[in-house]
């Protein structure tokens, strides 16, 4: 069976564009399918590094959006299914467009939304947008969410099925007694909680240290880092040896707030990795983190609840233990066998019969 699967890829940074989590978790939806037996016929959907003028910004995103769509147009036919990845944001614009093709083509067509604000940008939508949403890409034959919430939103308008972050992680188990090394790991956007994790961690006890990794976004305030006492920040990571870092630390800080999220990538590995986090509360977190079974739960934008959740797991060393078994257990849920077997299935249940291909 053949698939034309559109999304963003993977450059190692060759172009400037910042490591993703979307371009992760593409890459992973990639080698699973293709180690499940199906024909992939791929389209680059990678979009432009953001630090740049604006106008340039514009120009390379129209580039961008033509060369996926004339990469579609020109091999659609050639192909059974057409899965297209892609951010809510690009929903109206490109999902809009590959479905017309797809109808035109007799392809059918599954799209797979990154992060949890679908619900958002679809309610952002006037009444003509949302008209045109409801009988198009929403009409679509199969997508797949990454949270529980926009099952629940969406469930009575598609063939909509859960699709979440999954990693693939073997770690070895370490006997983690104590909190001491902790780490902030991701794009350094002040949404992400940067800001509040290095001023909770000002106070903390002198053997205790923050490790922040992590590429530079519009915005970053690195003078936060002048004379910090307990942080340092340790650059941009390699995906191997991020996986190292998160081992080697005890305790994952992801206050985030960030608009875009769904179920941070970073919270599944640090779990595979038997490493609790402390979490803000939003976005997909719930689907992740239940409080006090393999993290804790705060309120967003909140430094006094950081510092008295790391303070608490600091002084109770019973109930870190506790996490950490939890967090491998919760790691284990996120596999990707289980669900990539589901996704295969349901693919496979679209191809045309008779093998109807041009």
């Amino acid at each position: 069976m053949r698939v034309l699967i559109v999304g963003p890829r993977q450059h190692a940074d060759r172009d400037g564009v910042a490591v993703g989590g979307t371009r992760v978790l593409f890459e992973e939806t990639v080698r699973q399918l293709a180690a499940r037996g199906f024909e992939l016929d791929v389209v680059d959907s990678s979009r432009p590094r953001q630090n740049l003028p604006f106008w340039k910004i514009r120009a390379r995103e129209l580039w961008a959006f033509a060369r996926v769509l004339l990469g579609v147009l020109t091999r659609v036919r050639r192909n059974d299914v057409v899965l297209l990845n892609l951010s809510s944001n690009a929903a109206w614009a490109l999902a809009t467009s590959i479905w017309l093709i797809c109808v035109a083509a007799r392809r059918p067509l599954a799209l797979r939304f990154f992060g949890g604000s679908l619900h958002r940008v679809y309610g952002g939508y006037g009444p003509l947008r949302r008209r045109l949403a409801d009988r198009g890409w929403l009409r679509s034959a199969l997508i797949f969410v990454e949270t529980q919430q926009l099952c629940r939103d969406f469930g009575g308008a598609a063939r909509v099925r859960w699709l979440p972050n999954t990693r693939d992680i073997d770690s070895p188990a370490a006997d983690r007694e104590r909190v001491r090394r902790l780490i902030f790991l991701g794009q350094l956007r002040m949404e992400k909680g940067l800001g509040e994790a290095l001023e909770a961690c000002r106070s903390l006890p002198g053997d205790c240290r923050l490790s922040v990794f992590g590429p530079e976004m519009p915005g970053t305030d690195f003078s936060l880092f002048d004379g910090h006492p307990r942080a340092d920040y340790g650059g941009v990571l390699e995906p191997p040896d991020a996986l190292a870092a998160l081992a080697q630390h005890d305790l994952l800080l992801c206050p985030s707030y960030y608009d875009g999220d769904g179920h941070p990538g970073v919270i599944v590995e640090a779990f595979q990795c038997g490493v609790p986090v402390v979490a803000a509360v939003g976005g997909g977190v719930a689907d992740l983190v239940a409080h006090e079974e393999n993290g804790l739960l705060i309120q967003p934008r909140s430094t006094g609840d950081l510092r008295a959740a790391i303070t608490r797991l600091i002084d109770d060393p019973a109930l870190y233990r506790r996490l950490c078994e939890g967090a491998r257990r919760r790691g284990d849920f996120f596999r990707g066998a289980r669900w990539y077997d589901s996704m295969a299935g349901e693919l496979r249940g679209l191809a045309p019969a008779g093998g109807d291909r041009a």
